[in-house]
């Protein structure tokens, strides 16, 4: 794939390779919910993963809950890395999800994920799931905010329709949206090819056709992750892993035809 740009600038200034990592596997597995057992096993991992040139970083504070972040934080500190995080959501406890996109909240994770993350600034702060309660421009509204003061560097979406990708253009620039896509599930075809005339990433999530509630074999990683580079040249993708030989195998997707 060497005709195509590895590269894509999240919200026209940070580059990054778009071959990435999501950090969501990186706690206690299947549940997830709390600390990764193999903690030292996960730091390991997160810094081969550096060291083999990955340098954008997908986690969440409902991971863990924070302990995706923590790990991330830890394993990352010092190095020059693009660090992208998702709000708005929490597990307070295994099977019980909830979604708080309210200002305060939004505030409140920011304060803690910049913490966790070991970072002044969040590279990319991303709301997790737009709240029912919330509109979404109220959401977003807090984000710039938190932005205007130098704690978030770029705004992003997850879990959003076009017309809220909209109503969040409204009120602040977006510089990326994650949803679920991959070569097998592509109903978000429409929103890739919107999202590249913005100059917006899209960041797929479960790109290996994986997913926690349903059963049934996952694609190939490596095609899989091809495809996903070859879709649009603002794809970023973040396959997860909790091994070294499958992290290095995923790094090897440049390399297919």
């Amino acid at each position: 794939m060497n005709s195509i740009n590895r590269t894509f600038a999240i919200g026209g200034t940070h580059v990054v390779d778009r071959l990435g990592y999501g950090a969501m596997r990186l706690t206690d597995q299947p549940s997830n919910f709390g600390p990764y057992p193999n903690w030292g096993g996960g730091l390991e991992l997160l810094r081969r993963a550096a060291d083999l040139g990955v340098d954008f970083y997908d986690s969440a504070w409902a991971y863990g809950p924070q302990h995706a972040d923590r790990i991330v934080g830890e394993a990352l500190e010092g190095r020059d890395v693009f660090l992208a995080t998702k709000g708005g959501v929490d597990k307070p406890e295994p099977g019980n999800i909830t979604i708080d996109g309210s200002p305060e909240t939004l505030h409140r994770q920011i304060d803690a994920a910049r913490s966790n993350l070991r970072r002044d600034q969040i590279d990319l702060f991303q709301l997790h799931r737009v709240d029912p309660n919330v509109p979404i421009e109220v959401s977003v509204e807090a984000l710039a905010e938190t932005q205007s003061q130098g704690q978030i560097a770029h705004i992003g979406l997850s879990n959003v329709t076009r017309e809220q990708l909209e109503q969040a253009l409204a009120v602040a620039p977006i510089a990326s949206v994650q949803n679920r896509f991959n070569m097998s599930e592509r109903d978000q075809d429409d929103l890739v090819d919107y999202t590249a005339e913005k100059g917006i990433a899209f960041i797929p999530y479960g790109p290996l056709g994986a997913h926690p509630m349903k059963k049934g074999a996952a694609l190939d990683p490596r095609s899989a992750l091809a495809w996903l580079l070859k879709r649009s040249p603002n794809i970023v993708v973040i396959p997860g892993t909790t091994s070294i030989q499958h992290l290095e195998d995923n790094v090897s997707a440049w390399d297919l035809d």
